[in-house]
């Protein structure tokens, strides 16, 4: 068994990419409009695995966009998508800096948490041990759900 990807639907497609490849990092790899079907199917992995995507096409996330409005709720429903960082306050400090919330901040130097512009909860955890506790991590109190 082989990990190919994970699908997530968006409802603002520039505001989405803004998030997971301004913000966040990732890459899109590969991108598909189908009039027919009336879907844009966009794939982004993290700058770590661009290689082996080449390789095996995996690991990715889809990002679907429908052309057509929809409603989606219960993004925390999904659960989350996780990705390991080389450095979790400067991830941190960096997606703050670009407006990003972060829901649950990294008070115990190993793990985050943020959500996407469509509500799903992308989890954040230091690549190694625990860094040191930092302010204003340390004492930086939850916003919302994680």
């Amino acid at each position: 068994m082989e990990y190919l990807h994970t699908m997530i639907r968006v409802s603002d497609l520039d505001a989405s990419l803004d998030f997971y490849c301004n913000k966040l990092g990732l890459v899109e790899v590969s991108r598909k409009d189908s009039e027919k079907g009336r879907f844009t199917l966009i794939f982004l992995a993290a700058p770590q695995d661009v290689g082996k995507v080449k390789e095996s096409t995996s690991p990715l996330v889809e990002l679907t966009y429908n052309w057509d409005p929809e409603d989606y709720d219960g993004g925390r429903n999904f659960g989350h998508l996780a990705y390991r960082v080389d450095d979790i306050y400067e991830t941190c400090d960096r997606l703050k800096s670009g407006g990003v919330t972060i829901n649950r901040p990294p008070r115990d130097g190993h793990m985050a948490f943020v959500r996407s512009p469509d509500n799903i909860s992308i989890e954040l955890l230091q690549k190694g041990d625990s860094l040191p506790a930092k302010e204003p991590w340390a004492s930086m109190e939850n916003t919302g759900s994680w």
